[in-house]
């Protein structure tokens, strides 16, 4: 599985380092993309930036070169490898060009972390975690919304296939999903208590599918959205007998 990090540090060596340590690979094993050179800034250092560096391993390449090593030894046996691993070149073009577009776009707004990317099937996971990632996550994560919106552009630019990419910056989707999920079972039990539709507060699209996907497992109401962006709303009516 390809794993890629984004590290920064004072000097490009010292961020490779870092990267590869954490990666679990030599320096020769690993594709490395200096993102930022960095520089020593002015008097009394003001204005240095930290190098900054995109690191990548395969972890699966060793294995697969070891298989064909086996089978060049046989007589009649030759490795050609198995169709998922072609079917996932178009995914893995796609995954390094939306994980170098989110690690340009944070760069760009002075946001140095770490990042992971993976894929399942034809989903791009992102993951950057940081010490100050408020701006690119924004007033209820339209900051982030707008970046995953356009990352997904990219992604598919790169892929003959449909993907879609999955960014959290900073754990907020995570902690972001609990909240709705808390917020939807009260308005659940509110309807079932009272018999009257309930109206949530306004949310982003992805926030919509969320609460309308959980509370479909919940006998007694039903979902549906109202008004127009950025005040579309979820509502939350009883379920009719």
């Amino acid at each position: 599985m390809l794993k890629t990090v984004t590290k920064t540090a004072k000097t490009v060596d010292e961020a490779v380092e870092a990267a590869i340590a954490e990666l679990g690979c030599t320096k020769e094993q690993a594709q490395i993309e200096v993102i930022n050179e960095g520089s020593e800034g002015g008097f009394l250092g003001v204005g240095r930036k930290d190098a900054e560096v995109k690191v990548s391993y395969d972890d699966g390449v060793e294995a697969e070169a070891s298989v064909a090593n086996d089978a060049d030894d046989a007589d009649d046996d030759t490795y050609y490898g198995d169709d998922e691993n072609f079917e996932g070149d178009a995914v893995s073009e796609a995954e390094d060009a939306a994980a170098n577009f989110v690690a340009e776009v944070l760069s760009g707004i002075g946001i140095h972390g770490n990042m992971d990317s993976y894929r399942e099937d034809d989903t791009i996971y992102i993951s950057v975690t940081g010490s100050d990632c408020g701006a690119a996550i924004g007033r209820h994560g339209e900051t982030l919304e707008a970046i995953t919106y356009m990352t997904n552009l990219i992604a598919n630019k790169h892929s003959e296939q449909r993907v879609h990419v999955h960014l959290d910056v900073g754990g907020y989707r995570k902690h972001r999903e609990q909240i709705l999920k808390n917020l939807a079972d009260k308005a659940a039990s509110r309807v079932k208590r009272s018999g009257r539709k309930v109206v949530m507060e306004p949310m982003t699209p992805s926030e919509r599918r969320i609460v309308h996907s959980y509370l479909q497992g919940v006998n007694g109401v039903t979902t549906h959205s109202e008004g127009e962006e950025p005040s579309r709303c979820v509502v939350v009516t009883p379920e009719e007998d």
